[in-house]
């Protein structure tokens, strides 16, 4: 098959990134060819064979070009056209939208439409949700200036997304996203769609709520790679087991991930406080950055991946999720039990749905400081109770991206 993968970044930035990139690396080593569409960008790592991408947006930047932005975050011309090009030139079987609004904007979705009719083709037109976009516009159900879990759009009333200034506690942003979900709920653009990949449960269920995606809606959890499975896998008991993880277990509770306001940085920041005797290790940047650095208990290893990060997960006594916000389906829960180590996880979103509660870890009222507190003293305090935690992580299963690849080949690109 063709498949042409669409994102707004084609360089690693997050999440969405990572899932493109491996998912179209597996694709290809079934046979199958992959071209990507996004924005320019110095770091850009994929593209397609015609060398066309839309100019970089920087909504965080200055410059004259930034007062163009309002015009062309809702319906970008310059996306739909350069779309167009793209799909003469790789007449693709399947369009996989992903992270689109905003900078490339549903204008590309019209593209694929369009190429059909004029050509009498049929193109598999596929969306993973990575946030809650089609139903929220500021995509996490989350009023910033608050930190309130809110659902008051859910059913179509956008409305609610300027008067709470839900983008960035901006009035002006958070219309440009009223009239964004507007637009677009008016034109029904969504429904265009064949299918949408939820990657969890508590997803489907939001999506579901507005009922032109509800019959398009399918879960497919997200993948885990090999080498994770593989190192599991090698792990026996005891000492040896430790080793063949790649680290002895260690005297210290892990947080990985973005240091913010969303992620729960901040609570989990108040729990250390309360619990000076036992040492955290964070590793990750962010807004809160400098919060992090003031704790004494917490040890900043900055932004770690590859070998580095594998070693500091496995490596940990249990790693910490404490995110306020409604998480998807988040690689670094799953990519913990892989490497045999307890999670204590938030219980806000699609996150609980990747833990076995008393068995590979534990759940936690998200945003609640005392209830996180009593779980990391009482969790650090039974050692035996964190390894049989350990033990149960190495009989969990997720898709291998091989698995995962060969679902969603079958059963949503056919």
């Amino acid at each position: 098959m063709k498949i042409l993968m669409v994102n707004k970044f084609l360089y690693p930035n997050g999440g969405s990134e990572t899932y493109i990139f491996k998912l179209g690396q597996q694709l290809q080593k079934m046979g199958h060819e992959v071209q990507y569409f996004g924005m320019e960008h110095e770091g850009r790592i994929v593209g397609n064979r015609a060398q066309l991408y839309t100019a970089d947006m920087d909504f965080h930047g200055g410059g004259l070009r930034r007062l163009l932005y309002p015009f062309r975050i809702i319906y970008s011309g310059e996306a739909k056209k350069k779309m167009r090009r793209i799909l003469e030139d790789f007449k693709p079987d399947v369009v996989h939208l992903n992270n689109i609004n905003f900078q490339l904007t549903p204008s590309v979705i019209y593209a694929v439409r369009g190429y059909e009719k004029k050509h009498g083709v049929k193109v598999r037109l596929v969306y993973t949700a990575h946030d809650y976009q089609w139903v929220c516009p500021n995509h996490m159900m989350r009023i910033s200036s608050t930190g309130v879990i809110c659902f008051a759009c859910r059913g179509g009333v956008y409305g609610q997304c300027c008067r709470n200034r839900c983008i960035h506690g901006s009035r002006v942003k958070s219309l440009l996203g009223t009239l964004e979900a507007k637009y677009y709920a008016k034109r029904r653009t969504y429904g265009l769609v064949d299918v949408i990949v939820c990657p969890s449960e508590f997803m489907k269920k939001q999506l579901d709520t507005d009922p032109l995606l509800a019959d398009k809606t399918v879960v497919m959890h997200n993948f885990i790679e090999t080498d994770a499975l593989r190192a599991r896998d090698a792990a026996g008991d005891g000492a040896e087991a430790e080793n063949a993880r790649g680290a002895a277990v260690r005297d210290y509770v892990l947080y990985f991930g973005r240091f913010s306001e969303e992620k729960g940085t901040r609570t989990l920041l108040a729990a250390c406080r309360a619990l000076p005797e036992i040492p955290f290790v964070f590793a990750g940047s962010g807004p809160l950055e400098e919060e992090v650095m003031r704790e004494t208990n917490v040890e900043n290893r900055g932004f770690v991946t590859g070998d580095a990060l594998r070693a500091l997960i496995a490596g940990a006594r249990f790693s910490v999720y404490p995110s306020e916000w409604y998480e998807n389906c988040p690689f670094s829960v799953m990519e913990s039990q892989m490497y045999g180590t307890p999670v204590l996880v938030s219980d806000l979103g699609g996150a609980p749905e990747l833990v076995q509660a008393g068995r590979t870890g534990e759940l936690f009222r998200g945003g609640d400081e005392q209830e996180l507190t009593a779980h990391i003293r009482s969790l650090w305090n039974d050692p035996e109770r964190c390894r049989r935690y350990r033990e149960n992580c190495r009989h969990i299963n997720f898709d291998t991206v091989e698995e995962y690849c060969d679902k969603i080949v079958r059963k949503v690109y056919t």
